[in-house]
């Protein structure tokens, strides 16, 4: 594991957690959507730059 999948699957989980937060809050769906793709593409991009892969 490299620092910047380190820093990519970070930043997703942080951003889910900011999903759940803003669900919770009863935010705009927009904004919550908005968040969880954000999310899902940090969790991906760190997940497919794992060494593991090679």
């Amino acid at each position: 594991m490299n620092g910047l999948s380190t820093i990519l699957i970070g930043v997703g989980l942080f951003l889910v957690g900011g999903v759940i937060s803003f669900a919770k809050q009863q935010m705009p769906k927009s904004l919550i959507t908005l968040l969880a793709v954000g999310a899902a593409m940090c969790l991906v991009a760190g997940v497919l730059r794992l060494e593991v892969w090679n």
